[in-house]
């Protein structure tokens, strides 16, 4: 059995901040919290469905038990990825929006440069 182990309640220092609206970066991290939440209760009824059709006996104790073999991973960790996909699909839109502003102003600032350089 493990030893018990305390946590900290809160993070040290201050939370960081990645967009410039503060009420932006709180609702994101809520639903992050409630996405971790959605994939934990996931994985628990992927387990429930499948001891029960294995036929075992449904127990608290035989669900905690349960040891996901490696295909079963596999197969969680492709539906994590699809599903953070569809939660984070704003968040992953606006990255490439910005990365795309990015790159034309590089391109646009080297097309610049050129011409002042006389090249």
């Amino acid at each position: 059995m493990a030893d018990d182990v305390t946590l900290q309640k809160k993070a040290r220092g201050e939370r960081p901040q990645y967009f410039e609206d503060a009420a932006v970066d709180k609702n994101l991290s809520i639903t992050l919290a409630l996405a971790g939440e959605v994939a934990v209760l996931r994985d628990r009824i992927d387990s429930i469905e499948r001891l029960f059709e294995s036929g075992k006996p449904l127990s608290r104790a035989a669900i905690d038990a349960f040891v996901p073999d490696a295909a079963i991973r596999a197969e969680r960790d492709a539906w994590r990825e699809r599903y953070l996909d569809t939660v984070l699909r704003v968040v992953h839109q606006e990255r490439e929006e910005l990365e795309k502003r990015a790159t034309e102003t590089q391109s646009y600032s080297a097309a610049i440069e050129l011409v002042e350089k006389g090249e």
